[in-house]
């Protein structure tokens, strides 16, 4: 073989290598999280469906039971990976939530595979940090979808179960157009499927998925909301402005668009569905670089101008909109509603306490997490 072969090989390789490497080590990178007091078991959610065990669709639940019987609720995170601040409040409540009455169960990367990777052509970086007192808690920043070597081939067009409609082949990979699931499906089905066994089988009464969206993109800073759910929704949202001070509007769930959380669960089953969706600028397309601190200020100059030219769906101005108020309106979106669901249902109450928006603005997320090398070795979980 010529030296000019030799040499466009070893070019080659020394690309693959290069871009390779990072994947690699993020795919096995392990974030931390300490349960908090209120944790009371962990399991996999492979638990209601055995066809998960042993995929890398199975991942952990977090069980917080109070010392009250009550109702039950679920928490999804991590839905769309590239959407971070999802797993960053499941990690915040999973160490410092207290359960009075009933139970929440917590998922804090619902799509582990898509935690595990980068999205192609995206331009977001692989890690971000959040400082603490006590150093940088890491966090991942992965794909909106699972990632093709945990699920391939795409088909041409993705056929909805049960309903027949037709989506995008790239929503073979989505786990939010894959609900209800079904057990001989993709992997995202069958990721949706073990879910909706574990809803039904808990009897679990309110299920909040948590997600971001584009300032440009009118569902954003919002709760989207069923028929069934929508009193709920709206009570939470007019308290949350009253009390907290910040917007939520309500958005009605489509009926004649398939496979979303917020639609089939609340059709499939008893439980009352709920989507969060909070202001992530670093997804929107006409940002300058997607740096970590962009994803931690959320300060963008471009996405500044759109709102001056009023082309936002959110109040946006230059202190930007940070993880910590989006953490913040989650946080206090998710016992807003759990408040309002004891309300109406005094016979199955979920009374939770937990940090919310004002706290955390002002005190900074780092200060509700802990220490891991300070605290006890088998309260500690890899993610």
């Amino acid at each position: 073989m010529s030296l000019r072969k030799w040499i466009i090989i070893g070019a080659v390789a020394l690309v693959v290598l290069a871009g390779g490497i990072p994947l690699y080590i993020q795919r096995n990178f392990k974030e931390e999280v300490v349960a908090g007091p209120g944790v009371t078991q962990v399991f996999k959610l492979s638990r209601y469906f055995s066809g998960l065990a042993g995929t890398v669709g199975d991942t952990d639940v977090f069980e917080l039971k109070g010392e009250k019987e009550g109702g039950k609720a679920l928490i999804i995170a991590g839905t769309h990976a590239n959407e971070p601040s999802a797993a960053v409040v499941a990690y915040l409540l999973i160490e410092n939530m207290k359960v009075e009455q009933g139970t929440v169960y917590i998922i804090p990367h619902f799509n582990r595979s898509g935690s595990l990777g980068a999205q192609p052509g995206g331009g977001f970086p692989l890690y971000f940090s959040i400082k603490t007192d006590w150093g940088e808690k890491k966090f991942r920043v992965g794909d909106r979808g699972l990632q093709a070597i945990d699920q391939w081939p795409d088909p041409d067009v993705f056929v909805h179960y049960p309903d027949g409609q037709l989506l995008s082949y790239i929503d073979a990979r989505n786990t939010n157009r894959a609900w209800p699931g079904r057990p001989d499906g993709f992997l995202a089905e069958k990721i949706t499927y073990a879910t909706m066994e574990m809803i039904r089988k808990e009897g679990i009464n309110v299920v909040i998925d948590l997600h971001e969206a584009e300032a440009m993109f009118p569902v954003t800073n919002c709760i989207v909301a069923p028929e069934k759910s929508k009193s709920i929704a709206i009570a939470a949202s007019l308290f949350v402005k009253g009390k907290e001070k910040f917007e939520n509007h309500v958005e009605p769930s489509p009926s004649s668009f398939r496979g979303l959380s917020h639609r089939e669960i609340g059709d499939w089953s008893d439980a009352y569905p709920f989507l969060l969706e909070s202001p992530g600028v670093h997804l929107d397309q006409i940002t300058a670089a997607k740096t970590p601190q962009l994803i931690v200020d959320g300060k963008d100059p471009f996405v500044l101008e759109a709102a001056k030219k009023g082309l936002l769906y959110v109040p946006y101005d230059e202190q930007g909109f940070s993880i910590d108020r989006r953490v913040g309106q989650h946080s206090s979106v998710i016992q807003e509603i759990l408040k309002q669901w004891t309300r109406k249902h005094a016979d199955e109450p979920i009374v939770v306490s937990a940090p919310k928006y004002k706290d955390i603005v002002q005190n900074g997320l780092g200060s509700f997490y802990n220490d891991p090398s300070k605290s006890d070795k088998d309260r500690i979980y890899y993610e």
